[in-house]
């Protein structure tokens, strides 16, 4: 079991949809795990709608701390975003995507970010 870290820095949409798309594209061999550096509490109503349009619920999400997912180790850990507040965990592989924060776009904007975040994690999984 392969086990990947997605932050970002509010837990609400880039490293959601990244845990859900590693979930969901590496089944039973992936566990994903998401966190934020400055957590907002609550996953944005945008994520979840994008995600619903393929058939993802991140509604059961909840937006968490790096305290709450523990400290490792983990196969992959990847950040977005948050900059010198990312976390120093003890993983194989270290990525930071330059990913812009979709939380003010519009849908089609967000859903281009959304299919972005994708593509990336279909790659990252190959790479495992």
């Amino acid at each position: 079991m392969k086990r990947v870290l997605f932050v970002c820095v509010e837990n609400s949409n880039r490293s959601q949809m990244a845990q859900a798309f590693a979930r969901t594209h590496g089944g039973d061999e992936v566990e994903s795990f998401s966190a934020g550096s400055r957590p907002s509490g609550k996953i944005n109503p945008k994520a979840i709608s994008a995600m619903a349009e393929l058939g993802y619920d991140l509604s059961a999400h909840h937006s968490k701390s790096l305290e709450e997912v523990g400290i490792g180790p983990f196969d992959a850990a990847v950040t977005m975003g948050c900059g010198d507040a990312c976390p120093n965990v003890q993983t194989r592989i270290r990525e930071d995507w330059q990913i812009p924060d979709p939380r003010e776009m519009p849908p089609d904007e967000f859903r281009q970010v959304r299919d972005l975040i994708e593509q990336k994690v279909k790659a990252l999984l190959a790479q495992l």
